[in-house]
C-alpha cells in the first residue's frame, strides 16, 4: 500500500493475510551503509569471468569430444600427464643415473646437479606461473606443460645419438693372482673432458625443461579441480590425481630396470659378447625417455581442446561460500582486485606470507616432504645394508612398498574428506590425527634393526690374522687387489669378503645360478686340515653375492613401514585442501605455487642431502680414490644408521604435528552472515494502487 504520495507502507505478513500475498510486490530495503563481511560473499560468474564452453579448437567442436568436457575427462588426462612426469623425473632418471655416470665419465656430484635441475626450475618458476596463470586458461597451460615435459624427455636421450659406440674393454676376472699392469691402475684425473661437459649441459637443460613443464601441473592443474567442483568433490579428484602421480616412479623403475637388460648400443651393434651380469655391461637407458616423449606429446591436443572452465563452473562458484582465514586478506583481494597484473605480485605474496594458517600448513608439508624425499632416495640402500640384500632386490622391494603405499594414502585421504564433507577446521584436525599415528608407527625402526654380518677386515679379522679396518691380510697380500672393484662374496665359513680377490680365490666357475670361486686362501682355516678320512670340512669356496642375512625382521619392517607411508600420505591431500580453503578464493593457484616453492626449498631438496650425510656418518668401510680421499662407502654400521633415521623421522614428524596444531589453533573461520532486519518473520512489502 501507499499513503497517497507513493511512500511505501511496511506491513507484516499477519496484518495483510495469506490470501493477499499474491497481490503484494515484494520489496527489500536498501542495503545498509556498512559492507557485509567479504569472506562470506557469494561469487558470481561475472566476478572471475568463469567462461564456459564446449571442447574443441575454435569453432571446431565435434560432438564426440563433448563426453570429455567434464571433471572426469579432465582427471583422466591430468593423471596421465602426472604419471608421465613421475615416470621421467622420479623413475627413469634415478634408474639411469649410474649408467650415465659410467657412460659419459661423470662423477656423482655432477649427476646430482642433473637430478636437482628439475627442482631448481620448479622453484624459480612456481611463483610466477601460479600467479600469472591463476586467471588464465589453465588447461592450455597444461598443454604447454605436456610440451615442455616431452621436449625435456627427448632431449635427455640425445647424448646417446651424438656419442660414439660404447667401448667396454677387456674382461676382468677379479681373482687372485691378478696380473696388474700399468694400464690397469686407475689414473688421477683433475679435469673434465670437453665431451663430458657437453653432455652434462644437455642433461641439465633437459631437466630444466622438465621442471618448467612440471610447474603448471601441480599448481594450476590442481587448482582447476577446485575451480570446477564443490569442495567435497574436489578433494576426491585431487586425491586420485595425486595418487596417480605416485604411480609414475613405479612405472619408471620397472620400465627402466627392464630396459637396462638390453645392451646400450643394440641399435648400432649386431652382437656383443657381454651379459647383464658382467661389470662392463651398460643397458639401454635412453629408450624409456623416447617412449615417454611420444606419449607425453600425445596429451597436448586433449588439454588444448578443454574450455577455460568446465560446464557448471559458474553455478558452482556462485554458490561457493569462502572458508578463508579471517584476517582481512580476502577483503583486500576483492577491493583491490589483486592478481590482474604483475604489479600486484608483491602484495599478493605478502598477503599469503602474512596468513599464519597458510604458513603453518606449508611448513608442515615441508617437514613431511623432507622425510619422504629422503626415504625415496635412500630406502633401497637402507634395506640393502640392514638386511644384507642385493641392490636390485632392495630397489624392487623398496619401490614395491613405498610407491603403492603413497598412492593408497593419497586416495584414501581424498575419499575420507570427500565422503565426510569436512570443513577447513575438521580437515586440519584429521591431518593431526594421521600425523600422530604415523609418529607412533615410526618406532618400527627401533625394533627391526639388524646387526652387521661378519665381514672380513671390517668386523672380524682374517682367520686370526690381519687387523680390523684393513682389507689386506697375509692371506691376500700377494694378490694386488683393487679396492675400487667391489664384488662381495660369501665364504663357506659364512663370512663376507670384499671381493673374490680379497678372499684369496684363484679360480671360478660360472653357470645359470651365478659364480662359484675356489681355492680361496682367506676362507680356509690354516690351522685345520682340509679333510679327515676323505670327509671335507674345511672348504675354501665362496659364492658371488652377500651372505644370506641371519636377521629375519625384514617382513616385519616392510609391513610397518607400509603403514607409516600410508598414514603420512593420508594427510597429504587433506593438507592441500586446507591450504586451498584457508586463502582467498582468487589466490588458490598462487597459494599452491608458494607452497610448492617452500616444499622444494625446505623439504624435497635438502631432505636427500641430509639423509645422505647422515647415512655416510655411519660408514665403516670407505673406498679409497686413486688420488687419495674417500670414495663410495661399501659398508655401514647398521645400528647407528637405524638410530639416526629414527631420530630424523621422529623430529620431522613432531615438527609436522606442531605446525598442524598451530594452524588449527590460529584458524579463524569467517563470521556467519546475519540476516537483515525483518528477514526472520516479516516480509517487507509494498502494494501499489
Amino acid at each position: 500500500m501507499t499513503d497517497g504520495v507513493d511512500n511505501p507502507v511496511f506491513v507484516s505478513l499477519d496484518e495483510v493475510g495469506l490470501s493477499r500475498v499474491a497481490s503484494l510486490r515484494l520489496y527489500r530495503e536498501p542495503e545498509p551503509e556498512h559492507v557485509p563481511e567479504i569472506s562470506n560473499r557469494q561469487y558470481t560468474a561475472q566476478d572471475d569471468n568463469y567462461t564456459e564452453g564446449p571442447c574443441g579448437w575454435g569453432r571446431f567442436t565435434p560432438r564426440c569430444l563433448q563426453s570429455c568436457n567434464n571433471a572426469v575427462g579432465y582427471l583422466v588426462f591430468f593423471s596421465l600427464l602426472a604419471i608421465m612426469q613421475g615416470t621421467i623425473v622420479n623413475g627413469l632418471v634415478n634408474v639411469s643415473i649410474s649408467t650415465i655416470e659410467r657412460r659419459f665419465q661423470l662423477n656423482s656430484s655432477l649427476t646430482g646437479l642433473v637430478a636437482s635441475s628439475y627442482d631448481i626450475a620448479f622453484c624459480v618458476l612456481s611463483l610466477f606461473v601460479s600467479f600469472y596463470g591463476q586467471r588464465g586458461h589453465k588447461p592450455r597451460w597444461l598443454a604447454f606443460s605436456a610440451f615442455a615435459i616431452g621436449l625435456g624427455s627427448i632431449l635427455f636421450a640425445v647424448p646417446h645419438f651424438i656419442d660414439g659406440l660404447y667401448e667396454y674393454g677387456a674382461d676382468f676376472e677379479g681373482v687372485c693372482p691378478t696380473n696388474t699392469t700399468s694400464g690397469d691402475i686407475q689414473k688421477c684425473s683433475t679435469a673434465t673432458t670437453f665431451g663430458s661437459s657437453k653432455y652434462l649441459a644437455i642433461f641439465i637443460i633437459a631437466q630444466l625443461l622438465t621442471g618448467i613443464g612440471g610447474t603448471p601441473l601441480y599448481t594450476l592443474g590442481t587448482a582447476f579441480f577446485d575451480d570446477s567442483l564443490p569442495p567435497h568433490k574436489s578433494s576426491l579428484f585431487i586425491g586420485i590425481g595425486y595418487g596417480m602421480s605416485v604411480v609414475g616412479p613405479a612405472i619408471g623403475y620397472v620400465l627402466g630396470g627392464q630396459l637396462l637388460n638390453l645392451y646400450i648400443d643394440f641399435d648400432r651393434v649386431k652382437s656383443v659378447h657381454l651379459t647383464p651380469d658382467d661389470p662392463r655391461w651398460l643397458g639401454s637407458w635412453w629408450i624409456g625417455f623416447i617412449i615417454c616423449w611420444f606419449i607425453t606429446w600425445l596429451l597436448i591436443p586433449p588439454f588444448s581442446c578443454f574450455p577455460k572452465h568446465l560446464p557448471g563452473t559458474a553455478k558452482m562458484q556462485s554458490e561457493r561460500v569462502s572458508q578463508a582465514h579471517h584476517n582481512g586478506s580476502e577483503k583486500v583481494v576483492q577491493e583491490k582486485d589483486i592478481g590482474k597484473t604483475f604489479r600486484d605480485f608483491p602484495v599478493a605474496l605478502m598477503l599469503l606470507l602474512k596468513n599464519p594458517v597458510f604458513m603453518c600448513l606449508t611448513i608442515s608439508s615441508c617437514s613431511d616432504a623432507f622425510t619422504t624425499a629422503g626415504f625415496a632416495a635412500f630406502l633401497p640402500k637402507f634395506i640393502e645394508n640392514q638386511f644384507s640384500r642385493s641392490a636390485s632386490f632392495s630397489a624392487t622391494i623398496g619401490g614395491g612398498v613405498l610407491i603403492p603405499a603413497a598412492a593408497i594414502g593419497q586416495v584414501i585421504g581424498g575419499i575420507i574428506i570427500s565422503k565426510t564433507k569436512m570443513n577447513c577446521r575438521n580437515v586440519m584436525k584429521y591431518s593431526i590425527i594421521c600425523a600422530v599415528l604415523a609418529l607412533a608407527l615410526c618406532s618400527v625402526f627401533l625394533f627391526t634393526k639388524c646387526g652387521n654380518h661378519p665381514y672380513a677386515g671390517v668386523s672380524v679379522n682374517y682367520n686370526g690374522t690381519g687387523s680390523i679396518g684393513e682389507l689386506t691380510a697375509p692371506c691376500n697380500a700377494n694378490c694386488s687387489c683393487l679396492r675400487s672393484t667391489y664384488e662381495p662374496v660369501c665364504g663357506s665359513n659364512n663370512i663376507q669378503y670384499f671381493s673374490p680377490c680379497y678372499a684369496g680365490c684363484s679360480s671360478y666357475t660360472s653357470d645359470s645360478q651365478g659364480k662359484v670361486f675356489y681355492n680361496c686362501s682367506c676362507v680356509r682355516s690354516p690351522d685345520l686340515p682340509l679333510s679327515i678320512n676323505g670327509y671335507i670340512f674345511n672348504t675354501s669356496e665362496a659364492t658371488a653375492g652377500k651372505c644370506t642375512a641371519s636377521c629375519t625382521k625384514m617382513p616385519f619392517f616392510m609391513a610397518f613401514f607400509f603403514f607409516v607411508v600410508v598414514t603420512t600420505f593420508m594427510a597429504a591431500t587433506p593438507i592441500t585442501m586446507a591450504i586451498l580453503r584457508c586463502v582467498p578464493d582468487k589466490q588458490r593457484s598462487f597459494a599452491l605455487g608458494v607452497q610448492w616453492l617452500f616444499v622444494r626449498l625446505l623439504g624435497a631438496i635438502p631432505g636427500p642431502i641430509l639423509f645422505g650425510l647422515t647415512i655416510d656418518s655411519s660408514c665403516i668401510l670407505w673406498d679409497i680414490k686413486p688420488c687419495g680421499g674417500n670414495g663410495a662407502c661399501w659398508t655401514y654400521d647398521n645400528d647407528k644408521m637405524s638410530n639416526l633415521l629414527v631420530i630424523i623421522s621422529a623430529v620431522c614428524k613432531c615438527i609436522t604435528i606442531l605446525f598442524l596444531v598451530l594452524a588449527f589453533c590460529l584458524y579463524k573461520p569467517p563470521p556467519e552472515k546475519t540476516p537483515p532486519p525483518g528477514e526472520d518473520n516479516t516480509f517487507i512489502a509494498t502494494v501499489s494502487t
